[in-house]
Order: structure tokens, then C-alpha cells, then sequence
């Protein structure tokens, strides 16, 4: 059995940063970590960022300049580098990754921007 686990929300101020981790456990080398996606409430679940091994990456248009995913191989983990967070960046943040022909998730974590 697999795990993502999200670690790195919290509260932070309009104009900070954060770093959100991503971590896989239990058959860890079997997991690939696919990227981040963001739910704020009453709103659909939505692609933050991805990235594949070869380095090509994806980002929101909302994020663009302010984000930037990557990832540590050896330890099988994918962070968000979150720069200039906005009060509209506020969401529930998970991982995604892909497993055995399934997509799997984290719990999520919370990331709460103040004004």
C-alpha cells in the first residue's frame, strides 16, 4: 500500500512564501509523484503545477512566475516553492501521484493566505 503525504501549509501573509513537501511511503519506489493540485471551497479540484522526470513542467496560468515545482528522485518527494502568495492562492493542497494504473492522493493541506 501507498501514501502521499503532504506536509509544509499553514498561515501566511499576502506577499510570503511556503514550501509544501510531498512525500511517498510504503512502496515508495512504485509511486510516481505526478504534481500539485489546489481546491478552494466551493470550487473544483484544480491542477497547481506538474512535472515529469525528463524536467518539462506545467503551471496554472495563476501561478506562473510565482510557483515552481521540483522534485528530490532520490527521495521520491516533489515540493511547491510557493513565492508571493496571493489571498486567491487560499485552498486545501494535494499531491497526486500515479500507481500500479491508478492515481492515488494525499490528505491534503491547508494553506490559508491573510490580506
Amino acid at each position: 500500500q501507498v501514501h502521499l503525504v503532504e506536509s509544509g501549509g499553514g498561515l501566511v501573509q499576502a506577499g510570503g512564501s511556503l514550501r509544501l513537501s510531498c512525500a511517498a511511503s510504503g512502496s515508495a519506489a512504485s509511486i510516481y509523484i505526478v504534481g500539485w493540485y489546489r481546491q478552494a471551497p466551493g470550487k473544483q479540484r484544480e491542477l497547481v503545477a506538474s512535472s515529469t522526470g525528463g524536467g518539462f513542467t506545467n503551471y496554472a496560468d495563476s501561478v506562473k512566475g510565482r510557483f515552481t515545482i521540483n522534485r528530490d528522485n532520490a527521495k521520491n518527494t516533489v515540493y511547491l516553492q510557493m513565492n508571493s502568495v496571493k489571498p486567491e492562492d487560499t485552498a486545501v493542497y494535494y499531491c497526486k501521484g500515479a500507481y500500479s494504473g491508478t492515481y492515488v492522493w494525499g490528505q491534503g493541506t491547508q494553506v490559508t493566505v491573510s490580506s
